[in-house]
């Protein structure tokens, strides 16, 4: 388990740490993500939201991810078949061996935002507050699991995969992969805004895709897609107890501002609020 941390714990007066703030990445990201600017520059510095002169940060990179363990280390397809449950255990893990035995906050984007709502059912006290965004609270079904199983489709289907025994990466599928991971993750609003014109768009799209295709690794990027496969807290979210601060974009493309989760899901959460940005 790899992680990052950022300033010192503080302790209160029986000993425990009272001031750690776990930060949770989305699918195919890690928690260095957290230190770019867009992020860095709004998040830690004097009076903002985690101010490091107040908080302990921790950012992990989860299974499968940045420098944690993945099958690119060498298993291959032959690596243990994770899921979003693992994946927590794996935090929970690495927060008893820095000695955390309750976090301030977790705060997740994504997968981390559907990470964050795992850690409200199965701890429900670990944290005192969860702040999850861009997710929902619900199986993986619809257009966010079409899109998912076309990407890995398209990497299998490249001959030059082999079954994950490649020498080098499947250049096709996993462009195919990336092209759709891009469209998933666009700000429509943004996007629009940004590049207004056929030329600048094409231009801006290709060059992220073929940016992003230089670290990636097929065989890790088909366990992330996968991992999601079982997630569902949907049936036990009055299990959720800690005070909770959802919030999602209405231009997002995977949870689109139509969906009636949020309004049923608040209601049965006892602590929860949601914002639509």
């Amino acid at each position: 388990r790899h992680y990052t941390t950022l300033r010192k714990p503080l302790r209160n007066a029986a000993g425990e740490i009272a001031n750690a703030i776990m930060v949770l990445q989305g699918t195919g990201g890690s928690g260095q993500q957290f230190l770019r600017p867009q992020f860095a520059d709004e998040l830690y510095g004097p009076g903002q939201p985690l101010d490091i002169n107040r908080y302990w940060i921790i950012l992990p990179d989860n299974i499968g991810h940045g420098k944690s363990s993945k099958p690119s280390d060498g298993l291959r397809m032959q690596f243990p078949s994770y899921d979003y449950d693992d994946m927590v255990e794996a935090q929970r893990l690495m927060l008893k061996e820095l000695g955390v035995t309750r976090l301030r906050l977790i705060f997740g984007t994504s997968m981390g935002c559907m990470h964050a709502f795992v850690w409200g059912e199965t701890h429900p006290s670990f944290a005192r507050a969860l702040m999850p965004m861009a997710c929902e609270p619900i199986e993986i079904a619809g257009l966010n699991r079409m899109w998912r199983q076309l990407a890995i489709n398209g990497i299998k289907a490249d001959p030059a995969w082999q079954s994950g025994a490649y020498t080098a990466q499947p250049a096709l599928g996993l462009r195919t992969a990336q092209s759709l991971l891009f469209v998933a993750g666009a700000a429509p609003l943004n996007y629009q805004m940004q590049y207004p014109s056929r030329l600048a768009a094409g231009a801006f799209a290709e060059e992220r895709v073929s940016t992003a295709l230089a670290a990636l690794d097929a065989n890790d990027l088909i366990y992330q897609l996968e991992s999601s496969r079982n997630y569902n807290p949907w049936p036990k979210l009055e299990a959720i107890t800690a005070p909770v601060m959802w919030i999602n974009s209405a231009d997002d493309f995977i949870n689109p501002r139509n969906l009636k989760v949020p309004d049923e899901a608040v209601k049965r959460m006892p602590n929860a609020s949601f914002r639509m940005i």
